[in-house]
């Protein structure tokens, strides 16, 4: 398969839970009202968002065990993802566990524990299965492998989307768009004015920078420019599970049809929005129908 897009970084197998009537509280019960097993990760879930969106896409990242493996060929089996690149592995695999409720989500795991030693628990990126690619979108947390994708990228000058990058890291300073959360305020800049973290953020980049706020209003710019401003699009939240790798997906759709800064945070933001909007994102993905007829309405 001839892919669009070249992704690297966290692919998972994800077991979600959503509950019926609240969040979790300390020795009371609940009730869980849906779950499932099925592909995640930042990179899991926006694989899967761009091949609903019509684009072929070649994943590379996490190994895979055997616990993952079956589950993961058989959901992309009728999609538009190359699993080529991925590396298999005879251990269980990499799995997280996700309790939600409505705008409230607490995602376990034992990455503190995968990271806590040098061993390399996904594959080196290879430049051939880069080269052709029109758009990459790159995970910042593998290290000198997330590195090395972003020089592949920048030699044969194919432009990049990476998330929560702060503003002195090779990732951020090359990337085409770089998307950073909350979350990544708070764990690099605590105690710092957003739109000061923002001013920074874009002195430091060639490209195009977004802070998302959940809910909130959506900062933007680039360097040498005014910080510019979007609201996010109204919706019914059912799961906030895979919104931000959803916004990441919308980038890298973006990017490959040559949208301009505001239609790329639009359409980036309408993507997200499609995909708050249902559980369990991977088996209700935005359509590419669905994410236009959001930005019609919001407009």
């Amino acid at each position: 398969m001839k892919a669009d897009a070249y992704l690297f970084g966290q692919v998972l197998g994800t077991h979600s839970f959503l509950l019926r009537g609240g969040f979790l509280q300390p020795d009371e019960y609940s009730e869980i009202d849906a779950q499932y097993f099925l592909p995640g990760g930042e990179t899991g879930t926006a694989c899967t968002v761009l091949a609903s969106l019509g684009v072929n896409v070649r994943m590379a990242g996490t190994h895979i065990g055997t616990k993952v493996a079956p589950m993961l060929k058989e959901f992309y089996k009728d999609k538009s993802v190359d699993l080529s690149p991925l590396h298999y592995t005879e251990d269980d695999g990499v799995m997280d566990y996700v309790v939600i409720a409505g705008l409230v989500r607490s995602p376990m795991g034992r990455f503190q524990t995968l990271y806590s030693n040098d061993n390399v628990w996904w594959n080196d990126p290879r430049e051939e299965d880069i080269i052709g690619c029109r758009a990459v979108a790159v995970d910042p947390y593998f290290r000198r492998e997330s590195d090395k994708v972003a020089e592949i990228c920048i030699r044969h000058g194919i432009p990049y989307v990476t998330i929560d990058s702060p503003h002195d890291s090779f990732l951020h300073q090359h990337a085409a768009v770089n998307v950073v959360s909350g979350e990544c305020l708070g764990n690099h800049y605590q105690g710092m004015d957003k739109e000061d973290v923002m001013k920074r953020l874009m002195e430091t980049a060639e490209g195009l920078v977004i802070i998302t706020s959940g809910g909130g209003e959506m900062l933007y710019g680039r360097r040498g420019g005014e910080i510019r401003r979007m609201k996010p699009f109204q919706v019914e939240v059912r799961s906030t599970l895979g919104a931000g790798d959803t916004y990441k997906a919308g980038c890298v759709y973006a990017l490959l049809h040559g949208m301009t800064d505001d239609q790329l945070v639009r359409f980036a933001s309408a993507c997200s929005g499609i995909a708050i909007s249902r559980f369990p994102l991977p088996l209700n993905p935005p359509t590419l129908e669905e994410v236009n007829a959001l930005i019609a309405r919001g407009s």
